[in-house]
């Protein structure tokens, strides 16, 4: 059967301006996209026993999005995750950012960021894939970034059930670029009561970021070896997140980290994490081109807002797998480099693999 796309109307944000929403659907999998944000809003994909379910938590509207800045499925940017004091130096200049979140520093872009942006709707077809490509310009400048900034982000459905994401961003200046998604995933289901961390995570990451206050990397890359970080071979997140004698635990209050990849930066995806399901047979993959990958499970998440349904979602209920450059990175040149110049676009590419255990 050939892969649909369809465009949707995904609801009105404050100002009265309605949201495209395009629901990709390639057999048994659907993805739907809001074009707030570039978000994934949902990914629909059958159990062991062909049930299919939501396994991305978020919001029923774009007005839910627009009022609940939780970045839940958002497509992150100009640069994902903190830095510190909100500036960084380029070519000998230092630019000041805009700073939101705790403390002095910038997350997420600013607070203005792409996950607050409605994205034009450039292309949707169906056919063998389904696809949608969204753009967005960001202005010289936006939130202090320098250079003008043309951003593509390209979802794509193919027949075995895997969802692309390619980034791509064009700058008329020297500048930096650190774009991801945002998803938050629950196998068992979008607002089920088994938490997403009673899965089992594998990372084929020997080394991981330490953070300080803030959640700011202290520049550090420690093995994992001997330690709660230490998934290479699988294990259950729920074993070890719970480990008070770990400081990097207490400090998180959790998993809210950066592990270094052993494939590092390469030009074709590379298995970055895999989760896998008990209870509903599921197994998810994410795979990317970028060095790292930050594991976040949830931890501010404390029943205060709903999502979906009215769901309110808890500590743990969802776990998200962010690929792209360590945090801070403009700071540590040990991490790698965010420079992005007019001569050398910007591409990042992602993958989520579904499937049920055999």
């Amino acid at each position: 059967m050939a892969a649909t796309a369809r465009v949707e109307d995904g609801g009105a944000l404050a100002d009265g301006r309605h949201v495209a929403a395009i629901v990709l659907r390639n057999g048994p999998v659907s993805a739907r996209i809001l074009a707030y944000g570039a978000t994934l809003q949902s990914l629909i994909a059958p159990d062991a026993h062909g049930r299919r379910a939501d396994i991305v938590l978020g919001h029923d509207t774009a007005a839910d999005y627009e009022a609940h800045q939780d970045y839940l499925g958002a497509t992150v940017g100009r640069y994902a995750n903190r830095i510190a004091g909100a500036q960084f130096a380029l070519d000998g200049v230092t630019y000041h950012l805009r700073r939101n979140g705790a403390g002095p520093n910038s997350v997420h872009g600013g607070g203005q960021g792409f996950d607050r942006q409605v994205f034009d709707v450039a292309e949707v077809h169906g056919g063998r894939d389904a696809m949608v490509r969204l753009t967005h310009t960001s202005p010289d400048g936006d939130s202090g970034y320098p250079g003008k900034l043309r951003v593509s982000v390209t979802y794509r459905l193919d027949v075995k059930g895997a969802l692309t994401i390619r980034f791509e961003a064009e700058t008329t200046r020297p500048t930096i670029v650190n774009i991801t998604n945002h998803a938050l995933f629950n196998l068992s289901g979008e607002g089920a009561e088994r938490a997403a961390t009673m899965a089992r995570l594998m990372i084929p990451a020997g080394r991981m970021v330490p953070v300080a206050r803030g959640n700011l990397p202290t520049g550090e890359l420690r093995d994992v070896g001997g330690t709660a970080f230490d998934f290479r071979r699988g294990r259950m997140i729920e074993s070890v997140i719970r480990d008070g004698r770990d400081p990097q635990i207490v400090q998180a209050r959790g998993f809210d980290h950066s592990f270094m990849l052993d494939a590092g930066l390469t030009a074709r995806p590379h298995l970055a994490a895999r989760m896998e399901d008990r209870a509903s047979g599921r197994w998810l993959e994410m795979w990317t081109t970028q060095p790292s990958v930050q594991i976040y499970t949830g931890n501010y998440f404390d029943g205060a807002k709903p999502g979906k349904a009215g769901h309110l979602y808890r500590m743990g209920d969802g776990l998200a797998l962010e690929p792209g450059l360590p945090p801070d990175t403009p700071h540590f040149p040990q991490f790698g480099s965010a420079r992005v110049d007019p001569a050398r676009p910007y591409v990042h590419v992602m993958v989520y693999r579904v499937g049920v255990l055999r």
